[in-house]
């Protein structure tokens, strides 16, 4: 069912590793011209065009692309109570965890009347997409709504694709947690056109450009977000989920198991990666996996995602090794199930999350470990972090030097400044200090 890929016995360089790791083949320059094309359309025809893009795209035309807000209060009424109180509970855990995220103002003194304060401003508005697809993600909502709030957005604009099964409506749970939420600027459109629209306006829909883009969708809403990146800031061109499980004999092949098949049934390009220095532990998962799959809601997409190039079973040497595979590797999700978790802990530099123990399963980031579930995919984590309160702000330094302090450098600056050939900079201080 799962590829095996052995490194026993090989001394591999982080080059030869990165050759070596299992990735889905997605490239998302493909869908970069057909976005540019819906993105240019809605630039042009405003709200018109993304009514015909949901016509097309998703097989309805909503009503209102602007979802009124006695929509979104009557779709809070009619949550599910477990629901609802499932959402609560993740809303005020998200809340607690992003809370910690804010770093606080500080004031470096350089000498007496010279300091430089750090100051963290929050960006004024921002756009949040929610996809649709093979599945509900009001959890998303949460993912999204909640760190920008505790940044102190003062202005959230939610999007997500119409669903033909609600009459061209939002999907009634996603809508639901926007109003528990308190967001009531919410559109009911998708793809690269919704990130267009978001980007740039649509005057005729009074929807106002944001400032930074967040959250997931396909290539065709990361092709879209690449192409806006600079009119805009984006989070990060996500891609399909991964999940990357380090473990030993110690661990429950069932456990190991049904976590790599909890991100599988996501999507045919998921991510599912075992890495174990007991080849006897493997062929256990390998015999859950047989096992357990047929029986799965979503088998088909699963077994496709098992069975792909970019899930592999990888034998090493050591727990050592499995750690240096995990870094080069970057994975969205760790879960580290070992004897120790904690020790393996030390050696771990890039993943998105990561889960310690069989007792904190993605299962539980996903929803209400308080953690966030936006996480850098494709090997990102090598070099980006996930999504939180700090996405939302921007560091700003604030200059304060009194007329000695200045003084106490001037010269420094002028001789720096001739160094550079820009004897203006120079003029600009010593002007403070001449007679006049």
């Amino acid at each position: 069912m799962i590829q095996t890929i052995d490194l026993r016995g090989r001394r591999l360089n982080h080059a030869e590793l990165l050759d070596i790791v299992p990735r889905a083949t997605t490239d998302v320059s493909v869908a970069t011209d057909a976005a540019s094309a819906l993105i240019a359309d809605v630039r042009a025809r405003g709200g018109l065009a993304l009514l015909e893009q949901a016509e097309r795209f998703d097989g309805v035309r909503p009503d209102h692309v602007r979802v009124q807000t006695s929509a979104i209060a009557d779709a809070v009424s009619r949550l599910e109570p477990a629901v609802r109180d499932a959402l609560e509970e993740a809303i005020a855990r998200v809340r607690r965890a992003s809370e910690a995220q804010v770093p606080a103002p500080s004031v470096t003194t350089l000498g007496h009347g010279a300091e430089v304060s750090q100051r963290w401003s929050p960006i004024a508005r921002v756009g949040l997409y929610v996809p649709g697809g093979k599945a509900v993600y009001p959890s998303s909502v949460v993912m999204n709504v909640v760190p920008a709030q505790v940044a102190g957005v003062a202005s959230i604009a939610l999007a997500s694709p119409p669903q033909k099964d609600f009459g061209g409506a939002i999907h009634p749970t996603i809508l639901g947690a926007a109003g528990l939420l308190g967001v009531d600027e919410v559109y009911a459109m998708g793809g690269a056109g919704a990130i267009g629209a978001l980007a740039y306006g649509v005057p005729d829909l009074d929807l106002a450009p944001v400032q930074l883009v967040t959250g997931p969708g396909n290539v065709f809403v990361a092709a879209a977000k690449r192409l806006v990146r600079g009119q805009v800031g984006i989070d990060s061109e996500a891609g399909p989920t991964e999940i990357l499980v380090i473990a030993d004999a110690a661990a429950d092949p069932l456990l190991v198991a049904v976590d790599l098949i909890s991100q599988a049934e996501h999507d045919e390009l998921a991510a599912a990666v075992l890495v174990t220095d007991s080849a006897l532990f493997a062929d256990r998962v390998r015999s859950e996996l047989e096992r357990v799959v047929p029986s799965a809601r979503h088998s088909d997409r699963v077994r496709a995602a098992l069975t792909g190039a970019q899930s592999a079973v990888v034998l090493v040497d050591d727990l050592s090794a499995a750690a240096a595979f995990s870094n080069v590797y970057g994975p969205e999700h760790l879960e580290i199930q070992t004897g120790d978790p904690s020790a393996i802990l030390d050696l771990i530099h890039n993943a998105g999350a990561i889960f310690l123990g069989e007792n904190s399963p993605v299962s539980l980031g996903d929803y209400l470990a308080g953690s966030n579930h936006v996480l850098p995919t494709g090997g990102t984590s090598r070099f980006a972090s996930g999504l939180g309160a700090y996405t939302f702000l921007r560091p700003q330094q604030v200059i304060r030097y009194n007329r000695a302090a200045l003084g106490d450098v001037r010269n420094r600056i002028v001789d720096l400044a001739a160094a550079e050939d820009l004897p203006a900079h120079g003029a600009a201080v010593t002007a403070r200090f001449a007679e006049r």
